[in-house]
């Protein structure tokens, strides 16, 4: 499944190609968060025509809607949405820990607590989800309806769905959870990674589901704690999922980021492909793929591009807020080395007047350039992995491999 090319003499980055049912990946690679089996204001054939190679999909959104023997009777993710590259599916995890733990503590995406990111913390309210050794247990956001996520409902849900990559039920944790619910939560995680692992082997040769060349990562937890993390990633690390996803609480600063990075990477297996769970900034991505991440999706680039930043190299934090009045009468692309459909054809105003007037156009053209922003990100960082130039670009891009 998964092929290293170049591995860095100097850092722990690589290159390599994940082949799926649906297509290679070149790695390292951005993958676009479709969260209801769409990258939101952007239509399959928009995604490639900016070069993306991959999409994830949520479980919990699309179990809730439109329901996923719906999704199956039409071909599964891929025949539903049209979108025929790599896609995979995580498993609701976070969602079960952002209406729980997430309430509680008033704690959201988790780049929200790193200090200088967009998202403010919220306010805390109580849990809506019931944790047990079963499952977790909610009500849905759709109709109100008691709803049960188990490892093997999980995956069954998955399997339907037709994701060529599947991720297991996991309990997300806090950065506000200590040490002792932590550990709690982790071995939770191991123990309905097993009971996952059973229901995807017992479901692997049924012909009834939509792709049957799906493959099961397992997930990585243990938070910022140096011996759960290494805990973690030689129990997951021995299961024999075909690739792993690291999760959950990664501390309250990139520093804290950087290091269960450290501890986790190592003690997994090398021959198989490692996922970083929603992070995405360009300074992230610069440090994770020095320390061997191979994928990573992240909903801030989109999300950003709707409320009006988009991406510029130089700009401060590489982006620019096309709602600031500087630009009314801008005739220039965001960015004029950029070869995105938007930067060709429309200048900075126009996309303005389309941003502060609301127009439904301003979303699929802002998001297209900061999507075709990263491909051509990562085309950058694959090369200079292979050619010993990480450090240099990341010094380019006015960042370090943290």
């Amino acid at each position: 499944m998964f092929r290293e090319t170049y591995r860095s003499h100097l850092t722990g980055a690589r290159t390599g190609e994940l082949a799926t049912a649906h297509g290679v990946l070149r790695t390292p690679a951005f993958v676009a968060v479709a969260t209801r089996a769409s990258v939101k204001a952007v239509e399959p054939a928009g995604l490639a025509r900016v070069g993306l190679q991959a999409v994830i999909a949520n479980t919990y959104h699309l179990h809730l809607r439109p329901g996923e023997d719906a999704v199956a009777a039409l071909g599964g993710l891929h025949g539903f949405s049209g979108w025929h590259g790599p896609t995979m599916t995580d498993s609701g995890g976070f969602q079960v820990f952002s209406l729980g733990a997430g309430k509680e503590h008033g704690v959201g995406k988790v780049a929200s607590i790193f200090p200088g990111d967009d998202d403010a913390p919220r306010a805390r309210g109580a849990s809506l989800v019931k944790l047990s050794e079963e499952g977790a247990w909610f009500r849905s956001v759709v109709d109100g309806a008691e709803c049960a996520f188990t490892p093997e409902s999980v995956v069954t849900v998955e399997r339907k769905l037709g994701a060529d990559i599947i991720l297991p039920l996991d309990e997300c944790t806090s950065p506000l959870h200590d040490r002792a619910y932590t550990q709690a939560a982790m071995e939770r995680t191991h123990r309905w990674a097993r009971r996952a692992r059973e229901a995807y082997r017992l479901l692997a040769d049924d012909p009834t589901f939509p792709n049957p060349g799906q493959e099961l990562f397992g997930i990585v937890q243990g938070g910022a704690y140096e011996d759960l993390r290494r805990e973690s990633a030689r129990v997951i690390g021995d299961m024999d999922f075909a690739g792993f996803a690291i999760g959950g609480s990664l501390g309250r600063s990139k520093d804290d980021m950087w290091r269960v990075l450290d501890w986790t990477i190592p003690a997994l297996p090398s021959d198989r492909p490692r996922h970083l769970l929603g992070i995405g900034e360009i300074e992230d991505i610069f440090a994770a793929v020095a320390r061997g991440i191979d994928t990573f999706d992240c909903a801030a680039p989109t999300r950003m591009a709707r409320n009006g930043s988009v991406f510029l190299k130089g700009a401060p934090r590489h982006r620019i807020h096309l709602r600031n009045a500087a630009f009314r009468t801008d005739d220039r692309p965001i960015d004029p080395s950029c070869d995105c459909p938007t930067c060709a054809e429309h200048s900075r105003g126009y996309l303005q007047h389309l941003c502060r007037s609301g127009e439904l156009a301003y979303y699929r053209l802002a998001t297209l350039h900061n999507l075709r922003f990263l491909v051509r990100l990562l085309d950058e960082i694959r090369d200079a992995v292979r050619g010993e130039r990480l450090a240099a670009l990341a010094a380019e891009w006015g960042t370090t491999l943290g």
